[in-house]
């Protein structure tokens, strides 16, 4: 078995947070605020981490690089462009900064999946789930090409590549309570968060 290739893990955390009206990567839930996990799992996880915001000065205190968008206010998928143009290494794992039942077994079983694949990404019964995915860096031309044309849906450039999709049977092995690609988008998301 060859030697493993390394990985970059890229935390997404540039959104508008206007439902919030605060940075959602901030708030706690429990003793720890979001962004912290988040960064404490992907260091457990990746040789590398970068955090994708647009106000870097806010993320200084992260055992982290900081990278700002290559294309400004292209959402979500300019974020992931920017995380996969700036990583070190040739694949990175993508995850929002607003999700707190990040699974450190079940991303380790998406690496484990990354074979020759372009794209690893999990599918529900809601459907793909782009925002928790393994991207190759075969996805800058493609991802380029859809912002350039301001096609901003994630899923919009997977035509063509190759995607290992992880299925729901094996995503409730790990997560058997349906709630690890789960984000918070309202304090009263949040409050029920608190109340559990």
């Amino acid at each position: 078995m060859g030697k493993v290739e390394p990985m970059t893990g890229v935390i997404l955390s540039g959104g508008k947070n206007t439902r919030m009206g605060e940075n959602k990567a901030f708030l706690r839930v429990g003793d720890e605020r979001l962004i912290d996990r988040s960064v404490r799992i992907f260091r457990n996880l990746f040789e590398e981490v970068l955090i994708s915001t647009n106000s870097p000065l806010e993320y200084l205190d992260q055992e982290a690089t900081l990278v700002t968008d290559v294309y400004p206010e292209k959402g979500a998928l300019g974020g992931i462009f920017s995380g996969l143009f700036f990583a070190s290494h040739p694949r990175i794992f993508v995850a929002a900064c607003d999700m707190p039942y990040l699974n450190i077994d079940f991303i380790r079983h998406m690496k484990d999946c990354r074979d020759d694949f372009d794209i690893v990404v999990p599918r529900t019964p809601d459907g793909l789930q782009p925002l928790h995915a393994i991207y190759s860096h075969r996805c800058l031309e493609p991802m380029r090409r859809s912002i350039e044309r301001d096609r901003l849906k994630i899923t919009s450039f997977y035509k063509g590549l190759r995607i290992r999709e992880i299925l729901p049977d094996a995503i409730s092995a790990f997560d058997p309570q349906g709630r690890m690609f789960l984000n918070v988008n309202s304090k009263k998301e949040l409050a029920l968060l608190h109340a559990e």
